[in-house]
């Protein structure tokens, strides 16, 4: 079906807004650990959170062409309907709105390198290289498997040691600490998405930990992320002198919920709750601890 001229809210759904609290809950915990480490500077902090939400939406724009150029993205699928594959979108539009996305982000980096230095130019090219990378490119991450890696590293450890970095000029090592939860829920949400795909991205050549491995593997790999999250923050109250850290606790009834509900989903819809439901869990987790972070 040819696409035609779409309408805002096509757009607004190929940009995937339920995906953004993978960008909001690093900036929070990297901010808050800016603030237990002597202060919050708040306009690097929003420039901080609009880069990573840029970076995010381009990313979901590349993968929206880039799986349907690859066929990852057919009728058959049991997610949510993907613009361009669809042919809501056309390619070459979806391809230029990623490069306005990543050349906005680009543009508010340009603050950021001026307040932190090389170290976010080396943070941002990295970010949207991945974005790019992940489904596209000569050797796309997300096709081999490494998919899950690019999610722990680049929405824990890279967002939120660099938040913390561009306001407080250094990487606290609480943020080293909080960027493993937030880095292992973002990745559960994926590994929801890839279980629930693991059928047709298997035909589409798309070789994730879940087609590799098999259900069975995919359902250990998000209980074991989940159980990780919550471990941190029992591990810095108890040993690491921080007690209000153990509100990030308060999520871990929710996650042994979704868990024994992922086990017994179906792909389709009710995988599809189960991807929003993690990714509130990461914003309401990560809310908690920034706010244990504020108080301590």
């Amino acid at each position: 079906m040819p696409a035609t001229r779409a309408s805002a809210a096509t757009w607004i759904a190929a940009a995937r807004p339920r995906t953004l609290t993978a960008a909001m809950a690093p900036v929070a915990i990297g901010t808050a650990c800016a603030h237990a480490a002597g202060g919050v500077a708040w306009g690097p902090a929003i420039a901080a959170l609009v880069g990573a939400m840029l970076i995010q939406i381009g990313t979901n724009f590349a993968n929206d062409v880039f799986d349907a150029e690859k066929g990852a993205d057919t009728a058959e699928r049991k997610g949510p309907v993907r613009a361009v594959a669809a042919g809501l979108i056309s390619a070459a539009a979806m391809r230029a709105a990623m490069v306005v996305a990543f050349g906005l982000a680009v543009a508010v980096g340009g603050y950021l390198v001026a307040v932190g230095g090389w170290p976010v130019v080396a943070i941002g090219l990295a970010s949207v290289a991945a974005g790019v990378a992940y489904t596209g490119g000569p050797w796309p991450l997300g096709y081999h498997g490494l998919g899950d890696l690019f999610v722990m590293i680049f929405f824990g450890q890279v967002a939120v040691c660099g938040t913390a970095y561009v306001q407080v000029g250094t990487v606290p090592a609480l943020a080293w600490w909080l960027s493993v939860p937030v880095g292992a829920v973002a990745t559960a949400i994926l590994v929801v998405n890839n279980l629930r795909d693991r059928e047709t991205d298997a035909v589409a050549g798309k070789r994730t930990l879940a087609v590799r491995f098999g259900r069975g593997f995919a359902l250990g790999e998000y209980a074991g992320l989940l159980l990780i999250a919550h471990a941190v923050p029992v591990a810095l109250a108890v040993t690491g002198g921080r007690p209000w850290c153990a509100l990030g606790m308060v999520t871990a009834p929710w996650a042994v919920v979704l868990v024994r509900a992922l086990v017994r989903a179906a792909p389709g819809p009710a995988m599809n709750q189960l991807l929003g439901a993690t990714a509130q869990l990461l914003l309401v987790q990560s809310v908690l601890l920034a706010v244990g972070l504020a108080v301590g």
